[in-house]
This record gives C-alpha cells, structure tokens and sequence, in this order.
C-alpha cells in the first residue's frame, strides 16, 4: 500500500513554549512542571488560570483554543483544539480529562480510518461546569452553563445548563437547580 505524501508522519514539536507566545494570557496563569503547549499563537488564556502537571494543550493551525478567567485545569489532560475549543469562565477540569474536537470521517471503507479525513467539531464548555476526573468530552459538543459531568464519564452529546450527567456513554442524573 502506498501511503500518500500528506499522510506521512512529521514531528508536531517540542511542545515547549514562551509566554510571549500566546495569542492572549492572562494574569497570574499557572503552568505546572510538564504542560506541552503546540500552536500556542492559536490560544486565548484568561487571568488566574491554573494549568497542572503533564497536561497538553494541543492548539492547531487553525481554529482556536480559548480559555476563560478563574479555570483550573488538572494534571495530565489532554485539550485539542482543532475544531475549535472554547472553555469559559471558573470551569473546574479534572485530572486526566480528555478534549477531542475532531475525528476521522468512516464513510469510506475502502481506506483506513487513519487515511480518512477529519472532521472536526468544536467544543464548548460553558461558565461554571465541573468536568469529573478521566471524563473524555467528544466532538462537536456543549456543556452548558454550571452543568456537572461525572467522573469517568464519555460525553458525546450537548448537556444543558445545571444538569448532572455521568457514564458511558454519559447520560442525565439529575438536575442541580432542583432539590430531590
């Protein structure tokens, strides 16, 4: 099988970085010991923002990752951006958690899926939401304003606001606006 030239693999960097990359940051932004930030240009930081041990924050050529004011970001996470990644203000994201924003298109079987094209969708973390440790959020999917997600939990479609969500795939606990 040939492999076509635009398939080969080529290094995407260190994934070392300096402030003065950023296409914004903020005040008072902590990067722990280990954070690998790629395509830094491409990403928004907002002010006392906490980024933990070993996370990845895999910006892209295009399309952009936006951060917002009072988020805290937990060791060895995984946040991709090339569909777009937009996570607003004091979101709380657990250790280990994984943002995927785009995925390879499957119609075509007559390839493999490491060939097929991606399709990419963007993710939006609204104001306030807690995502649980080891959660993996999907594209093309919206957690909405103060929602929670469940540790652990695989998240592939939109949440709404206040709505408690947990498993795999994650699915509707509760609502937090209401006491049971």
């Amino acid at each position: 099988m040939r492999i076509p030239e635009d398939k080969i693999n080529r290094s995407h960097g260190t994934g070392a970085f300096n402030i003065t990359d950023f296409k914004k940051i903020g005040q008072n932004v902590i990067f722990e010991y280990g954070v690998l930030v790629f395509h830094p240009e491409n990403i928004e930081i907002g002010n006392n923002v906490y980024v933990g041990h070993y996370t990845i924050l895999k910006g892209y050529y295009k399309n952009e990752m936006k951060i917002g004011d009072h988020t805290w970001i937990g060791p060895q996470c995984f946040l991709h951006s090339a569909g777009g990644l937009e996570i607003g203000r004091a979101v709380g994201i657990g250790p280990r958690v994984v943002m995927l924003t785009s995925q390879h298109e499957l119609s075509n079987i007559d390839i493999p899926v490491y060939f097929s094209p991606l399709v990419f969708g963007k993710v939006v973390i609204e104001d306030g939401a807690d995502i649980g440790a080891g959660s993996i959020i999907l594209p093309g999917v919206r957690i909405g304003k103060g929602a929670v997600i469940g540790a652990g939990s695989v998240v592939n479609k939109d949440v709404p606001p206040y709505e408690i969500w947990a498993g795999v795939p994650a699915r509707k606990i509760r609502d937090r606006s209401k006491t049971e």
